[in-house]
């Protein structure tokens, strides 16, 4: 057995030891520790913890160490806040830009609002829980502490529908989130369900109180419309909606849009989603929200034409990738608010760059994209103002961030 020491935290919440060949990952272990084990291959299989750092705190979840979901409860919040911070500031110096980085917003409120669940069969019987790290494994989850108390019966209710769709013997996601009039569950991999499950479904779809029960997006049952206030409007989200992940978050994020687009009488929302930010615009602003999710655009459009106080929202289904807002299009705003998925808008940010824009505020997911697409903009004459680092994922290594980009 090897002794090692934990140098630093990796960006993916493994701490770093220096091995005979390079860095060694190891998972669980914080900077400073000492730690014995073995290697194999870039991974350090840590087998005890021989000098545990002060910075280590107690995990309060059972499946802490084996679910794939969480991978950083055993670390005390100050030092972990700081290092979600720091990897908005390494990203942004890899690229070699300057920006005043905040202190990082906890964002993480009551919990999350949406998840998803995966449901596996093992003979007889039905798993209904998350992966292990790296693996196909699955956790039988009893709990799961970091969702919000309106997922409470999220997990009894996927497990019934999961068993229920047993004799198809075919591996489910079921994902599920919280509204303001219920939960809402979508269930994928099934394939089409014959009468007598689909019937089966239905009844427990009414046992635990479902708003809505889809089945890859097609209605299965519905008591009463899944509903979402964003700022006064009241949207009825199409099934598997994506939204913020905790509804901090989402009050966190919009609020920053709000305060950035402060003037702003004509602006354009990309990847607009339901309407998480242009509905709230649409209380001071004309909007044009762009979204390529029909469904999504839809919900958006809808909520914006039946709340009374709204300014006109003009929406267009429209793939950003593909098509991006040709420069020429966008010099008609006064302000332009992104908030692209993980990927980034590489093609989107070349055009905001060449644009007779003042002012982008853009929302991000992934530093790393958000920082390649901050050079783009930079380059074009943009300049860079702060950046708030928002964190609604506890426990893993992703933050998201908004920042404020201005000509001149």
């Amino acid at each position: 057995m090897t002794e090692f020491l934990i140098s630093r935290m990796g960006a993916q919440g493994d701490g770093l030891a220096q091995g005979p060949d390079g860095p060694l990952f190891a998972p669980f272990t914080l900077a400073g520790e000492r730690v014995s084990g073995h290697v194999d291959k870039d991974r350090l299989a840590v087998e005890a913890i021989l000098a545990p750092s002060p910075e280590r705190a107690e995990p309060f979840c059972p499946h802490f160490g084996t679910c794939g979901g969480c991978l950083l409860q055993h670390w005390q919040l100050e030092p972990y806040f700081a290092w979600k911070r720091a990897l908005v500031v390494e990203a942004l110096a890899r690229e070699n830009i300057e920006a005043e980085v905040r202190p990082l917003v906890d964002a993480h409120g009551a919990g999350r609002r949406r998840v998803i669940f995966h449901a596996r069969q093992y003979g007889a019987r039905t798993v209904v829980g998350f992966a292990e790290r790296k693996s196909h494994a699955m956790v039988a989850l009893e709990a799961c502490p970091v969702l919000a108390p309106s997922l409470d019966l999220a997990l009894p209710a996927a497990r019934a529908v999961a068993a229920a769709l047993a004799p198809l013997k075919k591996p489910l996601d079921l994902q599920v989130v919280a509204t303001d009039t219920g939960l809402d569950m979508d269930v994928r991999g099934s394939g089409p369900l014959p009468p007598s499950l689909l019937a089966e479904v239905a009844v427990l779809a009414e046992r635990f109180g479902l708003a809505r029960l889809t089945r890859h997006g097609e209605l299965v049952l519905q008591r009463v419309a899944p509903i979402l206030s964003m700022g006064r409007a009241k949207v009825e989200l199409p099934p598997a909606a994506f939204l913020q992940a905790t509804a901090e978050g989402e009050r966190v994020l919009a609020e920053a849009v709000l305060t950035a687009t402060q003037g702003a009488r004509k602006v354009a929302d990309l990847f607009a989603g339901a309407g998480t930010f242009a509905l709230r615009l649409a209380e001071h602003a004309r909007v044009f929200a762009a979204e390529s999710h029909a469904g999504a655009l839809a919900a958006l459009t809808k909520a914006s034409r039946t709340t009374s106080g709204l300014k006109a929202v003009d929406g267009e289904a429209r793939d950003l990738f593909r098509r991006p807002l040709m420069a020429a299009e966008l010099a008609a705003f006064d302000a332009v608010v992104i908030d692209p998925p993980r990927q980034g808008a590489e093609a989107q940010a070349r055009e905001l760059a060449q644009a007779k824009l003042a002012r982008v505020v853009y929302v991000s997911c992934n530093v790393a994209t958000f920082a390649r697409d901050a050079r783009l903009l930079v380059a074009g004459g943009f300049r860079l103002g702060a950046v708030t680092p928002v964190d609604q994922f506890r426990y893993s290594p992703h933050v998201e961030l908004v920042a404020t980009f201005e000509r001149g």
